[in-house]
């Protein structure tokens, strides 16, 4: 048995990581695409952010395909009120403009 009174916290590798997430302002924005399909586009992530990771488990949940591109992340259909409950789960400040 270890004297240290904080082995049994449970505290992650990079205490950090929230912190870069919280700090962030996100921008979501619907264009429309070949055919007038809508995309919804997310701008604006800084820092070492795993584009391809959020944006598979975007892709996931909302059952629809996607792309990560020159640091935004582009998926297909209108889901902009999903997306943005979404990201705010996750711990990302959304510009509500």
């Amino acid at each position: 048995m270890s004297d240290d009174p904080f082995d049994d916290l449970d505290v992650p590798d990079d205490p950090l990581a929230d912190l870069d997430r919280a700090t962030q302002q996100l921008t979501l924005r619907t264009e429309r695409r070949r055919y007038d399909k809508p995309v919804v586009i997310i701008e604006g992530f800084e820092g070492n952010t795993d584009l391809e990771d959020l944006a598979s488990e975007l892709k996931s949940a909302l059952g629809t395909g996607g792309t990560v591109t020159d640091g935004t992340i582009e998926l297909q259909g209108d889901h902009k009120a999903r997306v943005k409950t979404l990201l705010e789960e996750r711990g990302f400040q959304i510009d509500s403009a």
